[in-house]
């Protein structure tokens, strides 16, 4: 057994821990020596393997605390403020000085380049920015760029449709649709539900329907993927103008594009009442059930004219990521509409079987300070490990931390009795990877993370490529390649802090992601306006890419500012957030459109 997986080893080989999905009881508030199985049996051992939380750098001065415990910071009228609510009025200000760039030089392309100051369209020329950031300046209260932004859609977009070719169904999906559906919701559109995701702004701006209207012309559109396609598995290409598809020049569909569209298809028959969006993408998780896996764990490539896997990559960065995020999303998503009309348990056991993949298969421990991490099966089952990991697989401890406790906070979990062992266990993995995930940022010279990270084991090692902070006590751990230290603003870090701090209560991951965003601050903001990726996070100054990526204002920074605010903004009990950040409500009565539900249910084999 590998030494990441030590504490596994032991929790599987002991009787106490029986493999069979024993739930757990909290009996004594936070107190972790109180745990006991629902058959009575006191786990004495339990205490011995809890680990403690990783170790806080001393990087930022210490906060004085008010009377309450909590961070304050005197306003000039002498009231108290939360340090966490001025923290979150800085993302405020950084996410409108990007708009303002995007604004200025490259509105209605799809990204600003803020050192040549213009736009670009390098995702279909479909204004991607404006519709990947509406759902943040809702989020935020910003009703100005809420009523630029949908004025934007309701008067360009549509025309945008009918001019524009070829597009990739996943970027177009989760970016464009996933933007229009989130917009639809956030902006009343089910307001017969009644349902509070925490907005403390009147906001202006199209009507709910204009998003609606826009998301079905665009879905229509889409939907040749699947029509076009021989098997259940979709094609990558579409032709807006046309309404065609086509197969990506190598004739394969990557294995997480296909399989995360479905929270946006699903979504959008639950509210248009049409089933046929969500009929055909649970078609392709209905097929995926089939194939064959390795312990849950599939390749990156699939054909769409075979239906098969092709090749034997497993890996959860680039091209495999989102498949086993978005298994347990759809899960949560769907489960509130009732097992008789939409029995969506499949994706939940192929969510835990893969998940015991990951640790049995992927999850090992680098020397010499021993961070957990995620590598890859680059040759398959019977191939080497590999230990490579992306910024991307950084999605991961929020995913289990999703999982482990439906997106209730852990002590509300025990405390319902909801958590089994497995599940407590893929909480503390996910502690203990977002753990590497931020070191991933505090190894580099500029405290932002590389693209890439490569970590040293007995088997693998390359001196001298290291990220350049001399002070951090994992410099030997982390290897940065020189290909591999460019920084795009990726989120899934600080969507990850942001989840396990809903969860587990911890105020060391909102100073994470402070930290975090003041590297962003110093080394990427444009005077002119917006943000720029890096070509290398261990030099100083750094060199810039003259790129602001959509997900940096649709994702990024939206998960930095839910991070430093209130709990009640959007819970997440009762929302998912798709793998563009996009929020979108979950099922919670089996009554809400149960037509399209059993519609959507009787004809997806």
């Amino acid at each position: 057994m590998i030494a990441g997986l030590a504490f596994l080893t032991v929790a599987h080989t002991n009787p106490a821990f029986s493999s069979t999905r024993h739930f757990v009881k909290h009996i004594g508030g936070k107190d972790e020596k109180n745990l006991i199985t629902e058959g009575g049996t006191h786990l004495q051992s339990w205490k011995v393997f809890w680990r403690k939380p990783p170790r806080l750098p001393p990087r930022l001065p210490p906060i004085e605390k008010g009377g309450n415990g909590s961070l304050y910071s005197e306003s000039l009228d002498g009231q108290g403020i939360s340090e966490w609510t001025v923290r979150q009025t800085k993302v405020v200000e950084a996410f409108q000085h990007a708009w303002t760039g995007y604004k200025n030089y490259a509105m209605g392309s799809d990204e600003l380049m803020p050192l040549s100051k213009r736009g670009v369209d390098g995702l279909g020329g479909l204004g991607a920015t404006i519709v990947d950031s509406l759902d943040t300046a809702m989020i935020m209260g910003l009703d100005d760029i809420v009523q630029e932004a949908g004025s934007w859609i309701e008067k360009s977009l549509p025309a945008r449709l009918n001019e524009k070719g070829q597009v990739n169904l996943f970027e177009t999906t989760i970016r464009i649709l996933g933007g229009l559906l989130s917009a639809y919701h956030l902006s009343g559109g089910e307001n017969e539900m009644v349902r509070e995701w925490g907005s403390r702004s009147v906001l202006h701006g199209p009507k709910p329907a204009v998003y609606l209207e826009i998301a079905k012309d665009l879905a229509d559109r889409l939907m040749s993927a699947f029509t076009s396609s021989p098997t259940a598995i979709p094609f990558s290409d579409v032709v807006l103008r046309q309404r065609s598809a086509h197969p990506a020049p190598d004739g394969l569909s990557s294995t997480s594009e296909v399989t995360s569209i479905q929270l946006e298809f699903w979504y959008l028959s639950k509210i248009s009442g049409d089933p046929k969006y969500g009929k055909a993408a649970m078609k392709v998780l209905e097929h995926f059930k089939t194939l064959p896996k390795v312990e849950g764990l599939v390749p990156i490539y699939i054909s769409p004219q075979s239906g098969q896997f092709s090749g034997e990559n497993i890996r959860l960065g680039s091209r495999g990521d989102s498949y086993y995020e978005y298994l347990i999303k759809i899960w949560l998503q769907q489960r509130g509409a009732g097992h008789e009309v939409t029995n969506v348990s499949y994706v939940h056991e192929m969510y835990d079987e893969a998940m015991e993949g990951v640790k049995h298969r992927l999850v090992q421990k680098s020397i010499p300070k021993g961070l957990i991490f995620v590598g890859e099966l680059p040759n398959g089952a019977d191939g080497h490990f590999y230990p490579k990991m992306d910024h991307l697989v950084c999605f991961l401890p929020g995913t289990l931390a999703l999982g482990a406790t439906r997106g209730l906070t852990k002590q509300r979990a025990m405390e319902q009795g909801l958590m089994t062992i497995e599940d407590l266990e893929n909480l503390k993995l996910a502690e203990d990877l977002a753990k590497t995930c931020y070191e991933m940022y505090g190894v580099t010279t500029t405290g932002l993370a590389p693209e890439i990270a490569h970590f040293h084991t007995k088997e693998f090692n390359e001196e001298g490529l290291h990220g350049g902070n001399k002070s951090s006590d994992f410099l030997d751990d982390i290897i940065i390649r020189y290909a591999d230290r460019h920084n795009l603003l990726r989120p899934e870090t600080v969507e990850s802090l942001f989840v396990l701090h809903r969860i587990t209560e911890d105020e060391k991951y909102r100073e994470w992601g402070w930290q975090i965003f003041q590297a962003f601050e110093s080394h990427t903001k444009v005077s002119s306006g917006g943000y720029s990726s890096l070509s290398d996070v261990t030099v100083l100054p750094p060199l810039r890419r003259d790129k602001m990526e959509t997900f940096f204002l649709g994702e990024t920074l939206k998960y930095l500012y839910l991070l430093f605010g209130d709990s009640n903004m959007l819970p997440l009990d009762r929302y998912v957030f798709n793998t563009e950040a996009h929020p979108l409500p979950v099922s919670l009565q089996r009554t809400e459109n149960s037509h399209f539900q059993s519609e959507v249910s009787s004809n997806v084999s």
